[in-house]
């Protein structure tokens, strides 16, 4: 194995947290669609599918390490949100712990002396920034939008907080 155990250890603890982050991403998605806002769902589905990509991305990397991958369960995501601010003040603070979780790793990875996890772990760094400039621009905008016509305006305009159109 050319990764310490120590290392691929918390490397699969983050593993199991980016599959949660899916997990909760989809529950929060589930829950716009009840509130009728699709596109907010859409939203959320899309961070969920890049969360998802994030815990396998990080599988890959412990299997190219000679590592096992030990997934483990997850609890269950909150469900019973009872406002698009609220889901969105809850996207924005899970960005916020995985930012945290991240930066563990990389403290992690450079007390070993691990060169291939610091630079693999560089993108999450990287993608980390970005995450939570998006969860608190949407944030921010829900936030503004005073009445429900107004959030239903936003429906036009989140998806390029994505880069979609």
């Amino acid at each position: 194995m050319m990764i310490s155990e120590k290392v691929a250890a918390k490397l699969n603890e983050q593993v199991s947290n980016e599959y949660g982050a899916f997990w909760l991403y989809q529950s929060m998605a589930f829950r716009l669609e009840t509130m009728g806002l699709k596109t907010f769902a859409k939203w959320f589905y899309a961070q969920a599918a890049e969360e998802q990509a994030h815990a396998v991305k990080m599988a890959t990397y412990l299997l190219d390490q000679g590592a096992e991958v030990k997934l483990q369960s997850l609890p269950e995501p909150k469900y019973d949100f009872a406002s698009v601010e609220e889901v969105c003040k809850g996207g924005l603070d899970h960005e916020l712990k995985v930012t945290a979780q991240i930066n563990k790793l990389m403290d992690l990875a450079k007390e070993a002396n691990d060169h291939a996890t610091q630079s693999f772990l560089g993108y999450f760094i990287d993608e980390q920034v970005e995450e939570v400039a998006t969860a608190t621009e949407l944030l921010e905008l829900v936030k503004m939008a005073q009445t429900p016509g107004q959030l239903m305006m936003l429906e036009s305009r989140i998806m390029s907080l994505r880069g979609e159109a």
